[in-house]
């Protein structure tokens, strides 16, 4: 008998797993990445369980769950439940393929708000089409027998009946299980975290999302110029480089020249007045005190710049504009 085991890098999915390998299951692991997450955190899970990880991108397929969530979101831009189902039915997909008979997840009743409250499990079971076939290991005796319990598949006594937020019991497994190795419970979906969410909010409402926006949403400092055009702005030497890697071809770079100071994307459409407050933005976090006067070029491909003669812009405007 073969399962497939969604593989997050945290400890509840690599529980799910080794639960079911106990049984003498074959598992196979099933990770997603996007802009919001990757599958780092989990190739170390499945090196750490010894399985075979199947990684599958799913970015454009998330942003149309964000743009209309059936399930709305959780406290930010997670629509953690159509989400979820996402993920299940891109597993699903691959159940044929590799002559696996089940669908395995580390959810825990009651440890999230929302998508794994009882009502949450049932809405993601449900859209996911898995009815009957999607498996929780560590809740499973709270939960209604499925297809693999009820047909002998899996041996319901070996199971759990973990409820709630508290992670004691599944530290204690681990150790039991001899599990070092696992990624914290604070990790996870970029979409989950207030500042990076207000970004999101920011181009659903004036730009759209794409994912290239979106990508450059992990990196340096956000600005809103206006309606037309948004600015990023990186942090350090390792920013700035990205940045270079990140940039929209339609994108133009700001940088001040003859001074020290980061590097700078401006997105959009920018009109005059928006060329120069970017420019001035730019100047603020370059080697310049509040007012010099200093030289800053745009360009978007190399060779053909535009220059401004600009002055920094003042602690208050720059706070006005951060997103």
């Amino acid at each position: 008998m073969k399962a497939i085991a969604l593989v997050s890098g945290g400890l509840d999915s690599i529980l799910a797993a080794r639960l079911l390998m106990e049984q003498g299951i074959e598992v196979v692991g099933v990770s997603f990445e996007s802009p919001f997450f990757d599958a780092d955190n989990a190739k170390r899970s499945a090196e750490e369980l010894g399985i075979e990880l199947i990684v599958i991108d799913i970015s454009e397929d998330v942003l149309d769950v964000i743009r209309g969530p059936k399930h709305g979101f959780g406290r930010h831009v997670n629509p953690c439940i159509d989400c979820h189902a996402l993920m299940l039915r891109r597993a699903a997909e691959r159940m044929e393929e590799l002559g696996a008979s089940f669908i395995v997840t580390g959810e825990v009743v009651g440890q999230r708000p929302k998508s794994q409250m009882r009502y949450g499990l049932a809405a993601v079971e449900r859209e996911s089409n898995l009815t009957g076939l999607l498996l929780r290991p560590l809740s499973a005796k709270l939960l209604p027998a499925t297809i693999p319990e009820t047909e002998g598949w899996v041996d319901r006594a070996g199971l759990l009946g973990l409820h709630g937020r508290t992670r004691k019991p599944q530290m204690d497994l681990a150790k039991q299980f001899g599990i070092t190795r696992y990624a914290s419970p604070a990790g996870g979906c970029l979409l989950t975290d207030e500042n990076y969410s207000r970004g999101v909010r920011d181009l659903m409402e004036h730009d759209g999302l794409s994912v290239a926006a979106i990508r450059l949403l992990a990196v340096g400092r956000q600005f809103r110029i206006s309606p037309r055009a948004k600015l990023t702005v990186g942090r350090n030497h390792g920013e700035n480089e990205e940045l270079f890697g990140l940039k929209p071809a339609d994108a133009l770079f700001v940088k001040v020249l003859d001074r020290k100071g980061p590097v700078g994307v401006l997105e959009g459409s920018p009109d005059a007045a928006d060329l120069e407050t970017a420019a001035g933005v730019v100047a603020r976090y370059a080697d310049t005190e509040e007012g010099d006067v200093v030289r800053v070029q745009m360009w978007e491909v190399e060779g053909d710049a535009q220059e401004f003669t600009v002055c920094p812009l003042g602690p208050r405007g720059v706070r006005e504009l951060a997103i």
